[in-house]
């Protein structure tokens, strides 16, 4: 026994696939791919040629064997250039690496100071935050606290990173000034326009045998004859005697 089997066709529309926009056409246009009716046009040496239509401005670079280039597509009417195009890419190109050495990247760096620090080292510290503020960078000076030194007095610890800050060998401005951090305590400068390198300057700080004279002279005499005293049973201990 036989079957029909009857098959119906219909049209199916797919979608358009999406484009993705990649933003204007920076191109630059040569010769016949200029879309511009008029354009203002310039001669290989610079000289003014007037505003030409695109065929008359096509013909003046075929006589001199050169290329049309949109060189402003912005301007009204659009200026364009008769000259060769693998001149005008080099030397574009030139401009554009001459331009990206002389910009200047400010760059925001950091050093840490800790109260331990010795001078030495504090000293090549402050020079190398002047060397960064001659560049033109602002620099964030950290002061980091640890263990017991987290809860000493916030009046000792900011005189601290103020008296480092006054050894650096540069005239600065503070940009933001002395404030609480998670770790410590922390201060960003920057420099003064026109400013020069200055001699790198001595830590000023209270000497500990002094300091010991000081407090020797402020006891009484009841104290010293016990330290006297301390010291003889000591030598004793020490010599067997006792």
């Amino acid at each position: 026994m036989l079957r029909r089997v009857v098959y119906f066709i219909t049209q199916i529309k797919l979608p358009e696939p999406q484009r993705k926009y990649l933003g204007p056409d920076t191109r630059t246009r040569i010769n016949k791919a200029i879309r511009a009716p008029e354009l203002r046009v310039v001669g290989p040496k610079g000289e003014n040629l007037g505003t030409l239509s695109l065929a008359e401005a096509l013909k003046e670079a075929e006589k001199r064997k050169l290329d049309l280039i949109e060189i402003s597509p912005k301007a009204k009417p659009p200026v364009a250039k008769i000259t060769d195009f693998g001149q005008y890419r080099y030397d574009t190109k030139r401009k554009a690496s001459r331009a990206k050495a002389k910009a200047h990247v400010t760059e925001t760096k950091s050093v840490q100071v800790k109260i331990g620090t010795g001078e030495h080292d504090q000293l090549l510290k402050a020079k190398r935050i002047a060397e960064w503020l001659e560049e033109g960078h602002r620099v964030k000076i950290d002061l980091f606290l640890w263990g017991r030194y987290k809860y000493m007095e916030q009046a000792f610890l900011k005189e601290r990173l103020d008296r480092f800050m006054k050894v650096i060998p540069f005239e600065y401005k503070i940009a933001d000034p002395i404030k609480k951090s998670p770790k410590g305590f922390t201060a960003t400068i920057e420099r003064v326009p026109g400013a020069k390198k200055q001699k790198v300057k001595v830590i000023e700080e209270s000497k500990p045998e002094e300091s010991k004279k000081e407090e020797d002279k402020d006891e009484p005499e009841d104290r010293k004859d016990n330290k006297s005293k301390k010291k003889s049973l000591d030598e004793l201990l020490e010599e067997g005697m006792i």
